[in-house]
């Protein structure tokens, strides 16, 4: 992760919930008072977020002591400890829900995405995220991923062409838009992957045939998908996407596509359960 995009996500996350102070804790704790506190999980999970929460912390006072007992991408059981916090007891307060929000939202994507890639395991198939992500948080989530054994699939528009079928529509009035559009997106971008999504296995030949680096395979069942695993001969690189779920993933694995895209990665993941609590 970028640290300097990294910590102006932190400080904004922090300005936005503490605004013109934490009342309640200048109210009743005194300034001079300290404690130690340990964050802990409350259920199985994969980490991922503590350079975030550690961040968090020390936006609010450098002098706080930080001791990570664990590190992103490790797999833990409930009651297992991630982190202590000593110093401070108004810092703590003030910054600990930043810290868990980071955690809880970041361990949740790589719990699910830990998931996921369990379930593929000894195939060759690759799990890719998509840019399902919410709104400002795309480098977060997309780092959630590979803690969680997962691989960035593009950041952006701008580091890969994708063609998809609305692309694909807007060119209809070309005798053959799938070879129009991957030619086009060649000769602009001569140094990019170009890859390109099928909704049938005619449009996945014709993707073949034309040279594109990946085909997207959009919603096939698997006997489809090896059909056109067997009729590519490795010319093109396969990905498999849409409606993939847990209970699917390794049918979908076992026809020997490349790569399998999982939008639920970011989109559907469930926020973690993990507290801080005072020693």
């Amino acid at each position: 992760m970028d640290q300097a995009a990294c910590c102006e996500h932190v400080r904004r996350a922090l300005a936005e919930d503490i605004g013109q102070g934490d009342a309640t804790s200048n109210a009743l704790i005194p300034s001079d008072a300290l404690s130690n506190g340990l964050i802990v999980s409350r259920q199985p999970l994969t980490v991922a977020g503590l350079p975030l929460a550690q961040t968090a912390f020390h936006e609010i006072c450098p002098k706080l002591k930080i001791t990570s007992l664990s590190m992103d991408g490790d797999t833990l059981e409930s009651g297992k400890p991630l982190m202590q916090v000593e110093g401070a007891t108004r810092a703590i307060l003030s910054s600990e829900r930043t810290a868990l929000n980071y955690l809880q939202r970041l361990s949740g994507i790589a719990t699910l995405t830990n998931r996921f890639f369990q379930e593929i395991a000894g195939t060759k198939a690759r799990l890719l995220d998509t840019r399902k992500t919410t709104p400002g948080w795309r480098m977060l989530e997309k780092y959630a991923v590979a803690r969680g054994g997962g691989h960035n699939h593009r950041m952006g528009l701008h580091d890969m062409v994708l063609i998809k079928d609305n692309h694909l529509a807007a060119l209809h009035n070309e005798p053959n838009p799938i070879a129009t559009a991957i030619n086009r997106a060649r000769n602009e971008h001569p140094k990019l992957k170009i890859e390109i999504e099928a909704d049938t296995p005619e449009q996945a030949l014709a993707a073949i045939e034309a040279g594109a680096d990946i085909v997207l395979l959009d919603n096939m069942k698997p006997d489809v998908i090896r059909k056109i695993v067997r009729a590519n001969g490795r010319r093109s690189r396969l990905e498999a996407s849409g409606g993939v779920t847990l209970d699917n993933i390794r049918g979908i694995a076992e026809t020997g596509v490349d790569f399998i895209s999982v939008g639920a990665l970011t989109h559907s993941a469930a926020a973690v359960d993990i507290a801080l609590d005072f020693q």
